[in-house]
């Protein structure tokens, strides 16, 4: 049969190469060089390295009102209670360094990663409450609390690493690097919005005074400090982990949110922040 040639195809985030009747799904590496040139692309003002500063990267007047902030920023108590919560040990005497060892600055940029003996994606949180059920202690809360304060402090440690998630040539660690990817594309919720409407093709645009900000970039700074979350909160801790944002933004688009730390929500983050490969982790970080 004659070539028809060869096109390039877009659907739901997933590029496809097609020759004839022959469809060739685009690999991870594919997908992060297509998603990161869009940006680059999109925002020629603004420097690759600083995509992982989010809105603060492509606005100049957020900019300034962000780094006035960051003089005095509002997690720094916070990565010290991380800090301490490191140090304390078990009851059985053991502590947090006896699962990640003693070398803090290179735990963050380990995760998230593919576990092919549980075979499944296991993200920084998530083990950091492994470690503790492991050593006959209680779980901690996913979204806030001392979970997010250890995950400040040991970011905060890694700040300039650069992110390098690993996608192995597996077929069962292919499937939920795709099921992140879907994820992300796909529309859910009575708005009828995918994470891409809001931080592909409309990042950048204003939804009344916020700013959307760029897809790529997004993962490396978390937990973040949110100035929205601190005022519900009776302490003023405003930080959070990523998979609360998560189920924020399935609340904004009116859908039914995923427990933290749900396969669905470890596959996205999985997904997501391979996209910001070549990007350094610089968390914790302050938003609005």
């Amino acid at each position: 049969m004659k070539s028809r040639g060869i096109k390039i195809l877009m659907s739901m985030g997933a590029a496809a190469l097609v020759m004839g009747s022959v469809v060739v799904q685009a690999s991870p590496e594919d997908d992060r060089k297509a998603f990161q040139t869009y940006y680059v692309e999109k925002f020629p003002n603004t420097e690759f390295s600083d995509f992982n500063n989010g809105v603060y990267s492509i606005s100049e007047s957020f900019r300034e009102q962000w780094e006035s902030i960051e003089e005095f920023p509002p997690y720094e108590t916070f990565v010290e209670e991380g800090e301490e919560e490191w140090n304390k040990p078990f009851k059985n005497g053991k502590g947090y360094s006896s699962c990640f060892g003693d070398n803090v600055s290179a735990i963050r940029p380990e995760y998230p990663r593919w576990d092919a003996q549980r075979e499944q994606v296991v993200t920084l949180e998530g083990e950091l409450n492994r470690c503790r059920t492991d050593n006959g202690e209680k779980a901690l809360k996913w979204k806030r609390g001392k979970l997010a304060h250890l995950s400040a402090y040991i970011s905060y440690e890694a700040r300039g690493k650069k992110i390098n998630v690993v996608i192995p040539d597996d077929p069962k660690a292919l499937a939920a690097y795709e099921q992140g990817k879907h994820f992300f594309y796909a529309k859910r919720g009575q708005l009828n919005l995918a994470c891409a409407d809001c931080h592909v093709y409309q990042s950048g645009q204003h939804v009344r005074r916020e700013l959307l900000s760029p897809g790529l970039g997004q993962a490396s700074g978390w937990p973040v400090f949110r100035a929205k979350w601190s005022g519900k909160s009776k302490s003023g801790d405003g930080l959070g982990t990523l998979h609360r944002r998560y189920g924020g933004c399935n609340k904004q688009v009116r859908a039914k949110p995923f427990k933290a730390q749900s396969e669905q929500y470890r596959n996205l983050e999985f997904f997501h922040t391979y996209m910001s490969n070549g990007l350094e982790w610089n968390g914790p970080s302050y938003r609005k």
